[in-house]
Parts: structure tokens; sequence; C-alpha cells
């Protein structure tokens, strides 16, 4: 469906994609415009998931994000109307469960992973494995049908995209021929000098993480034996899911140079990797004036009292207007002369800490509006 004249190109991706994903430096309101973009979603009538980092607390609070928890939270649905909304901050270690028990072959399998010791000291380190975890959540969320659209917020770093390439780089860990040789029984076809080799090796772990170490590796990765094959494959999938037309990426940005600069960089990484770049988001911006008209014609018939508090209010106007005209210059330029898609949201004067702030900016992600509306 073609969109409405002067309607933003985010209102095709929220109603025709599956994945979203937003990237952008820290600091330009990309977690907030994520939730905007899939809230515009289910005012679409679309079930829709946003998956996010580490909101503001207000705003978790104003979706109903609870700290921790373990599934993803419906948003009330009196407050978004049509449609589904649901949010889940990112918990790497329930993910990286979830995936260990859907990919071991028995329950039997799963558990012994999972209870191994050499795991559970491993827990904090997986904790910290944003990059991999978000894209297992996001293609884990995709995959089990429950939502038309999930929206990713990606972390606020140059190393945001990382996640892309996560699955691939522990798909090529997970290869036996390099894990094989820490498997139990595992032979190199070298004979005395094999047997030699896995025994110094084993003494050289053992000296170095203690007595025992080197059996507690291979029972850990005895466990995961059966499943790599399906995480390689599991990896290639994700993969094609990112780069295929029912995802989207966007960069979210803001007046700011150096935000304008990482936003640039961010694009052209992502055509480096032939990812489906859709456009950028100008956050946090007056580019849209949503209407706002001159003091001066307050004045008409005022008292001499209101005409000299209108006259201040006109030195304000003024300020407002050329930062009206500073960020439609801005949003020009990541056009490039009709190059790429960009868009703008309203500047609402604070952070947003209430769904009705957050309702502003997916009204604004989806509907049509002129250029100095």
């Amino acid at each position: 469906m073609r969109r409405a004249d002067n309607a933003p190109f985010t209102s095709d991706l929220v109603r025709d994609k599956q994945v979203i994903v937003c990237c952008g430096a820290g600091g330009v309101g990309k977690t907030t415009t994520a939730a905007a973009v899939g809230l515009a979603g289910a005012l679409e009538g679309r079930r829709v998931l946003v998956l996010t980092i580490d909101p503001a607390r207000r705003l978790a609070e104003a979706m109903g994000i609870p700290a921790g928890g373990p599934t993803p939270a419906r948003v009330p649905r009196e407050l978004v109307q049509t449609g589904e909304l649901s949010a889940w901050m990112l918990d790497p270690r329930v993910v990286f469960e979830d995936m260990v028990r859907r990919l071991s072959d028995t329950k039997d399998r799963a558990d012994r992973v999972l209870g191994n010791k050499l795991y559970l000291a491993l827990r904090d380190l997986i904790a910290g494995m944003q990059e991999y975890t978000a894209a297992e959540a996001l293609y884990m969320f995709h995959e089990s049908g429950d939502y038309d659209l999930v929206v990713l917020d990606t972390p606020p770093s140059r190393n945001a995209l990382e996640f892309l390439e996560a699955p691939r780089k522990l798909a090529l860990f997970l290869d036996e021929k390099i894990i094989g040789v820490f498997l139990p029984g595992a032979s190199g076809g070298g004979g005395m000098f094999w047997s030699r080799a896995r025994g110094l090796v084993s003494s050289v772990f053992d000296r170095i993480f203690g007595e025992g170490f080197m059996g507690d590796l291979q029972s850990f990765l005895s466990g995961f034996s059966g499943m790599f094959a399906s995480m390689r494959g599991h990896a290639d999938a994700v993969r094609s899911l990112l780069t295929s037309d029912q995802s989207s990426f966007i960069v979210v940005t803001s007046p700011d140079s150096a935000a304008r600069t990482e936003a640039r960089f961010m694009q052209e990484k992502l055509r480096e990797m032939r990812l489906p770049f859709s456009g950028y988001v100008l956050n946090r911006s007056w580019a849209y004036t949503r209407g706002l008209i001159s003091p001066t014609t307050l004045g008409v018939g005022a008292t001499p009292e209101a005409k000299s508090a209108i006259a201040k209010l006109e030195a304000l106007a003024a300020h407002e207007q050329r930062l009206a005209e500073r960020d439609r210059l801005v949003l020009n330029e990541l056009r490039g002369d009709g190059a790429c898609e960009a868009t703008a949201t309203p500047h609402l004067g604070a952070a947003i800490e209430d769904f009705a702030g957050l309702l502003t900016l997916a009204t604004g992600l989806r509907e049509p509006r002129a250029e100095k509306d």
C-alpha cells in the first residue's frame, strides 16, 4: 500500500514490516523512539513487541515493563485501544537458557548443560552478552508467531551492530573440528602425539583453573555437542531474517552535530553489511512546529500589560523559529537531496516519562503532516 502524501516513511514500516531495528548513538532518545515505533505499529492494529536494552525508569513504568520480568509485559489495552503492544527488557540469561532448552534434543541434555558448574560460573558473563542475546531474542519472538512486528532497541554505541555478527561468530566457534579437541574420547588421528598433547592441555587447564576444570569443560561441551548443527543453522536463519525485506533498520539521531556524525557512520555500516536501511528519525527537533503561532497575533485589543507580556514572548518565539529553521535544514541534509528517507519527531521539551508523550511521538511517526505543521 502506497503511503499518503506527506506521511513519514515510518508509516509504511510500522504497517508492513515484521522486524524494525532502531540504531543510534547514546543520548538521542533511541529507546523512547523504539517504544514510539512499536506503539505506532499497535495503532495500526498489529500485535507488537518492543525489545529494549535499558529503558528509563519512568518510561518503563509508563509502558508497564517490570524490572527483571521473565516474559514480555502487555501494555494495558485501555492505553493502546487498537492492536496490542508488549515490551520486554532483554535479560541475556533468560534468552540463553531458553535457547539451550529449545535446541536440546532431550530435557536431560538441557538440564545437564544448565546445571554444569562451568555454565553456572559463566552466568555473569552470559548476562553481559547483549549483542548475541539481542539477535537471539529478536529471532525467537519473531518465530513464535505471537507478534506481527518486533521492534529492537540496540545498545547505544558504535558496537551496536555487532549483534548482527554475534550468531555467526558463535557458529564459527561451535565447529566440531575445534570443539572436538576437548570432547571426551576425541581423537585427532595423531596417535601418541595427540594423546600427549591432550594430556598437556588438561594439566595446564587444571593448574590454571583448578583441579577438575578439564572434566567440567568436557562435560559442558559434551552437553552442547548435539546442538552445534542447530545453532549454526539458527545463526544463518537470523542473518537471513535481518537481511530480508521483512526487516528494516532505522537510525535515530538528533540535531547535535556529533550525533549526526554517528548516524552517518551507522548508515554506512548498514550499507556495507547489506542490511535494509530505511531512513533516519531526527529526534528532539523543532523541524515540525506543530502549528505554533506567533504571539503577535494575540496582541490585538490586548491591554498594555498584556502587550508587555506578549512582547517578551515574541523573543522566545523568535528563538524557537530559528531552531525550527535550523532543524529543517538538518532534516533536508539527512535526506541528501532525496537519496535517503528522513522524518522528525516533535520536540516535547523534556524526556518523555508518560504514555501521553509516547502517543504524541507515535502519532507523528504514522500520520501525514506538512513541513511547517
